[in-house]
């Protein structure tokens, strides 16, 4: 499992290669995997290409998209200009929703994809979401309410996304203690994201709530997009304590 941020298809250079993405999806092995800054028929950055339907048919993966900007199309003829979130799997989606996230002081809407996704018939809550770039007062309002979120859920849960701040900060540490970042656990290093060319902070991040083991977690290097992917090995326990 685990969490990209795809940049819209775009690498470091702003090309456009959503193939790229596919790519590294494909030979990273995901089984459920978290986007984010998807476009869905935005436009001419994207090529007005519907990019998280393309990923899955690309992928023969399931999909889940939850828009965060959804806006009138340029031609009446034309689908709607959305972005957002996405959540490709392997295994059945049996249900999604966005739930949009408080911006106290005006910035960009931002949503939590919940999915829930059924792993050889033991469903998950798997979330992906993308925080407030440029404030850390919106990111701690935002955490509020995807810790309301989980205290409500009572599966398995994998909370994944573009956090927009280091682990030291306040927000971070404030996400629920029910959840606890597989990285310090499972992986090697520093786990530094961003940016691609030159990593330099964590800020992609793939937490878990017991049930939910991590056996080994990874960043990806790949110029792909302006961030790094990070994949994590799991395994879930089922209510019978048999393990998936």
């Amino acid at each position: 499992m685990g969490t990209f941020n795809i940049h819209h298809g775009a690498g470091p250079d702003d090309r456009l290669h959503l193939d790229h993405v596919a790519a590294v999806i494909a030979d990273t092995a995901f089984d459920v995997v978290g986007l984010q800054e998807v476009d869905r028929c935005w436009g001419e950055r994207s090529e007005f290409v519907d990019q998280a339907r393309w990923l899955a048919d690309r992928l023969a993966m399931r999909v889940a998209f939850g828009a965060n900007l959804d806006e009138a199309p340029p031609h009446e003829k034309m689908p709607r200009r959305r972005y957002g979130t996405a959540i490709l799997s392997r295994f059945p989606i049996a249900a999604s929703r966005n739930i949009a996230l408080p911006r106290p002081e005006g910035g960009e809407p931002r949503g939590l994809l919940e999915a829930v996704v059924r792993v050889r018939g033991v469903p998950l809550r798997f979330y992906s979401t993308h925080l407030q770039h440029d404030s850390p007062a919106e990111r701690w309002a935002q955490v509020e309410t995807v810790n309301e979120v989980i205290a409500a859920a009572d599966r398995p849960i994998v909370l994944v996304g573009d956090l927009n701040a280091i682990p030291e900060a306040p927000e971070i540490q404030r996400l629920s203690p029910k959840l606890h970042d597989t990285w310090p656990k499972a992986g090697d290093g520093d786990g530094f994201t961003y940016d691609s060319v030159a990593p330099r902070a964590r800020i992609d991040y793939v937490f878990a709530r017991d049930g939910v083991c991590a056996r080994s977690a990874r960043v990806i290097d790949t110029d792909a997009s302006d961030h790094l992917p990070v994949a994590v090995d799991v395994v879930i326990t089922a209510p019978d304590g048999a393990e998936h």
